[in-house]
């Protein structure tokens, strides 16, 4: 109903006089970057203007020799006569043209160094980042001056070039950093998963997260620019007859001004120097306020009507009662169905040592995903889910290689494919039309500085290429709506919306292209609990609509014992227990499940002292040998120590069959799994209503 209301005005092209009204708006916010703006542009016109508003020719000698400021001269004249206003609005040419050339050109330098470097890494960043060092440690004054030196009669574009080359490096290596950190950010993995290309990940993700740094460098380099070339030509090393602040002090200094006291000559050029250089620092102080929209100071009496009333008219109108579901839902799931959509076999994932050492994060993992099933995976930090999740999307990246095993997905037309044998192109098409992946921090995983509906529509963008714009719109709408998310929030920037709603716009994310399956990597984290309930609801609802498979990856075993339709528990890299959710809270069938829910108190039934479990999980770099649980189970026997139990198929109260990996289950074990050990979870499942 809000998706309809905030679109029920007439259709209409979004307002440029809108936009630009908000830009002014966030400047007049901002009085001192106001200020250095207006006296930057002042300058700059002044400079292009010059040669229309000169009264005189700046090196034209007249018989008015060393006169103070006068009606006929505003600024006096030099020794020879010639007007110093003249040469002053003459010499901002240079000066400016100076300042902002070398500027861009450095800029541009380091941009596409440092970005370059830091995010596609490999030879390619060492050589980058070589060459960048070596122009930082070389002392870029006397460097300046040495090749200032050899280019005399150059003009301004030489000292443009010699700048330059002495002042890219240390603007690349910032950028390089920055991008370091940005590049295994969330919203970045997002990127890359669906599908995006490099260039595009890096113009609208990497770069909009580095304007401010980029903007302050490029001001910073402005001023820096201006100086040097004042000091060059102050010292005779640049062309003395082109006409620059530096020009002026320098021939003031040559005839004598401060001996005979002609202030009006040296003065002006000086001081255009200092107030250039104060209004490009006024500018920089406002610059991150005025690009990061977490900064900005918006008026909140009228923000959210404002966002409302520019969403409806750039938004399509989308017809009441439109369909919401791409395709049909699947049938409800059962434990009976025998629909596998993903079947993992023996999947193995190393990260990889400088000395090529191997540490196994996932050994030997081997599940099964049924069509319209949630399957959850627990287990503690360290067990190996997440990089499982990465393995299964094909998103892991050095050090971390799969060794071993093999991930098939079936098609609702039956067809198979073979996930680990898919090229870029075709893996670029299998996420997020086959499946997806929803991060688990959603203030990492979105972009901060892109609002909710673009990044929704970026998605849209990568695999849709022949929708229009209005036809991605609609879709944004919809998606907003099947998730719960008022259609105005789609202008809205993640630190403008909650917790819950962020990780609403997450899965909406996942959902964009109606995937088969979405892998869920603990989107509930950081979260509080009627938070986690809203998400919970949300996915079951959604996925009951739907039609598609979760895997949903959790800390939280209430939740997911509630959540899920099959449990797998992971432990050291492994699948210690694989069964129904229902089977598994009422008997779990090995020691390290038992311990994990016996770590979680009731909410009815007689009182009990919560145990936990022993110890912490296991260093995955030294496993210990036979079972990696052995060192913490307080049933271990000799065997534990020096044999790997397999999963192996066990009898569940349900009459269903669950797996545990544990030698307790085999024959002539002892102390096996029934009796007083089962007694503590007997009392927990009828203790506490599910």
């Amino acid at each position: 109903m809000a998706v309809h209301a905030a679109l029920a005005e007439p259709e209409a092209a979004a307002d440029p006089a809108q936009g630009a009204a908000r830009l002014w708006r966030r400047l007049l916010r901002s009085p001192l970057t106001v200020t250095g703006l207006v006296i930057t542009l002042a300058f700059l016109v002044l400079a292009v203007l010059a040669p229309w508003i000169s009264p005189y020719d700046p090196s034209a000698v007249s018989d008015t020799t060393l006169a103070g400021p006068s009606g006929a001269h505003w600024l006096g004249t030099t020794q020879n006569g010639q007007d110093v206003l003249s040469q002053m609005l003459y010499g901002a040419r240079a000066s400016m043209a100076v300042g902002f050339g070398a500027a861009v050109l450095t800029t541009a330098l380091s941009v596409l160094v440092g970005v370059t470097a830091g995010y596609l890494g490999g030879i390619g960043d060492e050589v980058l980042s070589l060459l960048a060092n070596v122009f930082l440690v070389l002392p870029s004054l006397p460097l300046t001056i040495i090749l200032a030196a050899y280019l005399p009669h150059s003009g301004s574009l030489g000292i443009i070039l010699v700048i330059t080359v002495t002042s890219w490096a240390w603007g690349a290596r910032v950028l390089r950093a920055q991008t370091l950190s940005l590049r295994k950010r969330d919203f970045v993995e997002a990127a890359r998963a669906t599908g995006e290309p490099t260039w595009r990940i890096i113009v609208r993700d990497i770069l909009p997260n580095q304007v401010a740094v980029i903007a302050a460098s490029f001001l910073s380099t402005v001023t820096f620019a201006i100086l040097t070339q004042a000091s060059l030509a102050f010292l005779g090393l640049a062309d003395v007859t082109q006409w620059s602040w530096g020009t002026i002090l320098y021939w003031a200094q040559t005839g004598s001004a401060l001996l005979t006291g002609a202030w009006w000559w040296f003065v002006p050029a000086g001081l255009a120097i200092a107030v250039v250089g104060t209004a490009l620092a006024l500018v920089n102080f406002g610059i991150d306020e005025f690009i990061n929209p977490r900064l900005r100071q918006a008026g909140i009496g009228t923000k959210k009507a404002q966002r409302a009333q520019v969403t409806a008219r750039r938004r399509p109108r989308v017809r009441k009662g439109a369909p919401a579901v791409r395709r049909p839902a699947a049938a409800p799931f059962t434990q009976d169905s025998t629909d596998v959509i993903l079947d993992v076999r023996h999947l193995k994932v190393d990260y990889v040592g400088d000395g090529g050492g191997r540490t196994p994060a996932v050994d030997d993992v081997s599940f099964t995903l049924r069509r319209g099933e949630v399957l959850g995976i627990a287990g503690e930090s360290g067990s190996g889910k997440s990089t499982l999740a990465y393995a299964i999307t094909r998103l892991h990246k050095p050090p971390a290689e799969i060794s071993h095993g093999e991930i098939h997905y079936t098609r609702p037309d039956g067809s198979t494919v073979d996930v680990l044998g898919l090229d870029d192109a075709e893996l670029r098409d299998f996420r997020w039309e086959e499946l997806s992946i929803v991060f688990q921090s959603a203030m990492h995983a979105l972009n901060p500085v892109l609002r909710i509906g673009a990044q929704i529509e970026d998605v849209i963008v990568a695999h849709r290429p022949r929708m229009t714009a209005q036809e991605r719109a609609a879709r944004v709408v919809e998606l907003l709506g099947i998730v719960g998310i008022p259609a105005d929030r789609a202008d809205s920037y993640p630190h403008e919306l909650s917790g819950g709603m962020r990780q609403r716009a997450m899965i909406a994310v996942g959902l964009a292209l109606d995937p088969e399956i979405i892998v869920m990597d603990e989107p509930t984290t950081a979260l509080d609990v009627v938070i986690q309930r809203q998400i919970v609801e949300k996915i079951m609802e959604l996925k009951d609509r739907l039609g598609f498979s979760v895997v949903f990856i959790t800390h939280d075993l209430s939740l997911l014992i509630e959540l899920s339709d099959t449990i797998a528990v992971m432990y050291g890299g492994r699948i210690v227990e694989q069964a129904a959710a229902e089977d598994f809270y009422r008997r779990p069938q090995h020691p390290y499940s038992r311990g994990l829910l016996a770590s979680f108190p009731t909410l009815g039934g007689p009182r009990r002292e919560l145990t936990g479990i022993p110890g912490s999980p296991p260093d995955l770099r030294r496993l210990p040998a036979g079972c990696a649980f052995a060192p913490r189970c307080p049933a271990a026997f000799d065997a534990c120590t020096t044999r790997v139990p397999q999963l192996v198929p066990v009898p569940a109260p349900g009459g269903g069959t669950a797996q545990a990996a544990c030698l307790l289950h085999e024959p002539g074990a002892p102390n096996g799994l029934t009796g007083e050990q089962s007694q503590s979870t007997d009392e927990l499942a009828t203790g506490e209503a599910r």
